[in-house]
């Protein structure tokens, strides 16, 4: 059959019973008039038209003419054939012409259809000049305009399904499309939640477990010979139990952390250093310079949680003795810097996340500021003390946009970094980052 043929929908099922009943409706006229007009051949006409019309019915009926080109192509000749020996008998008969054209652009492929409707056509138009005894230009004008209607119809009708189709399939691969955005868009989300869950967990649950950790095992050794000292690391663990147990309720809210509800993030990291030299034997200091202003709250939350997990490190890993937080509001950037005299470490060998936490705080803290678009800076080098610069810019401009400005800010940093911190003091044995190893989103020059 025609490849080109449209698929059983509910319109081409009504065209096709539409066809059925003209070509059954034209072969019961033609019997009719044989009889009414007592036509000498009128029982051998009606006879030839039932077996026409038996033979035209039974295509429809056979599955073979459904499924195979070449049944169709044999039943649809022995319907011509039929047609042609009615045609033979009755001039009438040029009126069956018309559902045949129809019939045979449907059922062959396009070359030979336009051959056997011209063939057709021709057929037609001889027979009836022959019944007329004489021909004329007008008796082609029937046949031939039935005939350029049949095509034109079809093949029209072809390229509007055809046409539907690919609108079908583009909508069908944009809905798939859609799908798939949508289920990418969902693991996206999902994934960008579960690192802010960890982010979070690590900043907060995660360091102040751990404080408490370091209390209470203070508080054990304290203990028999010393239990006032002991009973302070338990009310300082308490107390890191009760600030923890506050995150957490804030944390599952989604609200603004509780070191920063009614201050400003200076006086957070102020609390933050006398906090952490109250409970742990490390002296903490906090330095603010510049003119502060206003920060966007995520600029805000994302400084308070470097600052508490870099320091959080420092109080687990590096032995020091004395730390220095500053936060520098330069320009368009505010930068914070956490310092420690502590036993430092190589930026530059990879770390894996530990029991405690360890390794996963860089990465989440390079995770925020590239998120904001900043840069840290980590500088180091083992036994000699370890240095960390955070740099935001001061509005919610994305990195794109200040990529330039944020080198600038880095170099100079970087240049204005040993000069900047303060002398320590006696026997706090401040480190010397000159020599050390550097590693951050956006290298030192």
């Amino acid at each position: 059959m025609n490849t080109a043929a449209p698929a059983l929908t509910p319109t081409t099922r009504a065209l096709t019973w539409c066809l059925h009943l003209l070509t059954v409706g034209l072969l019961a006229l033609v019997a009719t008039r044989a009889v009414a007009d007592s036509s000498p051949h009128a029982v051998l006409i009606v006879a030839v038209t039932a077996v026409c019309a038996l033979l035209y019915a039974a295509g429809p009926m056979l599955p073979r003419v459904r499924l195979s080109r070449r049944a169709a192509g044999w039943w649809l000749a022995a319907v011509g054939g039929a047609w042609l020996v009615l045609l033979v008998l009755t001039g009438d008969a040029v009126w069956v012409a018309f559902p045949l054209y129809f019939l045979q652009l449907h059922l062959l492929p396009r070359r030979p259809a336009l051959l056997a409707v011209t063939a057709t056509a021709l057929a037609a138009v001889v027979a009836f000049a022959a019944h007329q005894g004489s021909f004329s230009p007008a008796m082609a004008i029937g046949p031939g305009l039935g005939a350029a209607v049949a095509v034109a119809v079809v093949w029209g009708y072809e390229a509007l399904y055809q046409e539907s189709e690919q609108r079908r399939r583009l909508i069908e691969e944009l809905t798939t499309t859609r799908a798939e955005l949508a289920r990418a868009e969902h693991t996206a989300g999902v994934l960008a939640e579960r690192e802010r869950l960890a982010r979070e967990i690590h900043d907060t649950l995660a360091q102040g477990l751990s404080s408490i950790q370091l209390l209470l095992h203070a508080a054990e050794r304290a203990l028999p010979g010393r239990p006032e000292l002991a009973a302070r690391h338990v009310v300082a663990a308490r107390q890191a139990a009760q600030d923890d147990l506050a995150e957490a309720r804030r944390f599952v809210a989604a609200l603004t952390p509780p070191a920063l509800d009614g201050t400003t993030l200076a006086g957070a990291l102020e609390r933050l250093c006398a906090t952490t030299d109250a409970r742990h034997p490390l002296t903490a200091r906090f330095h603010l310079t510049g003119d502060p202003a206003p920060l966007p709250t995520e600029h805000e939350v994302a400084l308070l949680r470097i600052a508490q997990s870099a320091l959080g490190n420092t109080v687990r890993h590096a032995r020091a003795t004395t730390s220095e937080i500053t936060l520098a509001y330069r320009g368009d950037q505010v930068t914070l810097t956490v310092i420690d005299d502590g036993i430092g470490f190589d930026p530059a060998r990879p770390t894996g996340p530990d029991p405690e936490g360890g390794g996963f705080g860089l990465a989440a803290m390079r995770t925020r500021t590239h998120a904001l678009g900043g840069t840290l800076t980590v500088e180091s080098d083992p036994g000699q003390g370890t240095l960390l610069a955070a740099r935001l810019p001061r509005t919610g401009l994305g990195a794109t946009e200040t990529e330039t400005e944020t080198e600038a800010g880095l170099a100079v940093e970087c240049a204005v970094a040993p000069e900047s911190r303060p002398e320590p003091e006696s026997g706090a044995g401040q480190p010397e980052p000159e020599s050390g190893a550097v590693t951050e989103t956006g290298a030192c020059p």
